[in-house]
């Protein structure tokens, strides 16, 4: 099959999902999208993802969105590089939690509280509570070095690249010991330092 290809901003989500393919360490394919022009809803763009969000992945005839979404499956689509439990695995069920957590649950609450409750006065909050949020993970995260198991798998950069964006982009994570601790430990693994560089590169240019 041909090698992924993934449509990518930056900064945006497909952040995690460049992160994610230099784990996997197979060869890829980055096709830059400006969000300014948006190049993310033009006709070419919207035949491929009729959203005209990124990220986008295409893998042969494979078409995935939705970060959770391709991060799992590119783990099962290479799965050499060892980033999820074997399906019959009584950790596979936890590797999900965390992985659709990350995107469904943690960043919604992220950013509301980001914006600053800008919607309080529609009288309800549709997104869970980030204290809820923080001390979910802090209980998930202390005296672990990885959320799942004993090593790292792809719910580490669901949960550990959502943890780094509340935490030093949104500040309204705060930076407990067991989440510093556990983001250090993510960010010296060689896939996001380099993955980091080349999104930092891209940002410069703007």
């Amino acid at each position: 099959m041909a090698a992924p290809v993934l449509y990518h901003a930056v900064p945006s989500r497909s952040m995690s999902v460049h992160w994610m393919l230099e784990e996997v360490g197979a060869p890829y394919e980055l096709k830059l999208l400006s969000l300014e022009a948006r190049e993310h809803k033009t006709p070419e763009y919207l035949a491929i993802n009729p959203m005209g969000r990124v990220p986008t992945l295409v893998h042969g005839d494979i078409v995935v969105t939705e970060t959770g979404a391709i991060n799992a499956y590119l783990a099962d689509a290479f799965p050499g590089a060892n980033l999820a439990p074997p399906v019959d695995s009584p950790l596979r069920g936890e590797y999900y939690r965390w992985i659709f957590y990350s995107v469904a649950t943690m960043e919604p609450s992220i950013l509301w509280k980001g914006l600053g409750d800008q919607v309080k006065n529609i009288g309800y909050q549709p997104f869970a509570d980030v204290d809820d949020i923080v001390e979910t993970l802090r209980s998930a995260t202390k005296g672990r070095e990885f959320i799942v198991g004993d090593h790292f798998t792809a719910a580490d950069i669901a949960i550990g690249g959502g943890l780094m964006w509340g935490m030093r982009m949104f500040k309204v994570i705060p930076e407990l010991p067991e989440f510093v601790e556990y983001w250090s430990r993510l960010e010296q693994r060689a896939a996001w330092q380099k993955a980091n560089a080349v999104d930092t590169e891209i940002m410069s240019r703007k």
